[in-house]
C-alpha cells in the first residue's frame, strides 16, 4: 500500500509518500508545495492542484490521509485552509484514490504516544519511527509523513484486529 500524507495549508502544503509492504515501510518522497501570498487565491490553489496530480501520477498512491483542520482562533485563516483541503480532497478523488482524515490528536499519539506532543518531538520521533537519518523538515513535511504513517499503523492494528475475530 502507497499511503499519501497531507498536512494541508495554503501558504506551505506538507506532502509525505509512504508505502508499506508486510513489515517494511519505506519512505518514497517528502516535502511541501508552496505558494505566493501575493499571488491571487485561484492561483495559488491550481498550483497545489498542479503540484498534486505530479506527485500521484509520479508514486501512485492508493490513498490520501489528511490531517484535519482543528482551529478556531482565525476563520479567515481556517476558510482558505479548508479551500485548500477542498482541492486536494477534489484532485485525489479524481484520481480514484480513497480519502480519510485524521485530527493532530490522533497523528500525535501515533507518532509519538503523546496527543500533546510538540512539534520538535513530532520531528525528531519520525526520523526514530521512519528511520531516518535528519529529522524532515520544514515541520509541514515531518507532520504530512506523521500522518501517512498513522494511516499504515491503525490499518495494520485493525487488520490484526479482524484476523483474530475470524
Amino acid at each position: 500500500m502507497v499511503v499519501l500524507g497531507i498536512d494541508p495549508g495554503l501558504a506551505t502544503t506538507g506532502f509525505g509518500i509512504l508505502k508499506s509492504c508486510g513489515n517494511k515501510l519505506e519512505v518514497m518522497d517528502y516535502g511541501v508545495i508552496k505558494t505566493d501570498a501575493k499571488e491571487k487565491l485561484p492561483v495559488r490553489l491550481k498550483k497545489i492542484s498542479e503540484n498534486l496530480i505530479e506527485l500521484i501520477s509520479k508514486y501512485k498512491p492508493d490513498m490520501l490521509a489528511h490531517e484535519k483542520i482543528f482551529f478556531c482562533k482565525n476563520v479567515k485563516t481556517a476558510m482558505l485552509v479548508g479551500q485548500a483541503i477542498g482541492v486536494i480532497t477534489l484532485v485525489c478523488a479524481n484520481a480514484g484514490l480513497d480519502i480519510i482524515e485524521y485530527t493532530p490528536l490522533q497523528v500525535k499519539q501515533a507518532i509519538s504516544g503523546y496527543g500533546f506532543a510538540d512539534k520538535n518531538q513530532m520531528g525528531k520521533m519520525v526520523q526514530i519511527v521512519l528511520k531516518l537519518k535528519d529529522i524532515p523538515k520544514p515541520d509541514d513535511a515531518a507532520d504530512a509523513l506523521a500522518v501517512a504513517f498513522t494511516h499504515i499503523g491503525l490499518n495494520k492494528y485493525n487488520d490484526m484486529i479482524s484476523a483474530q475475530n475470524k
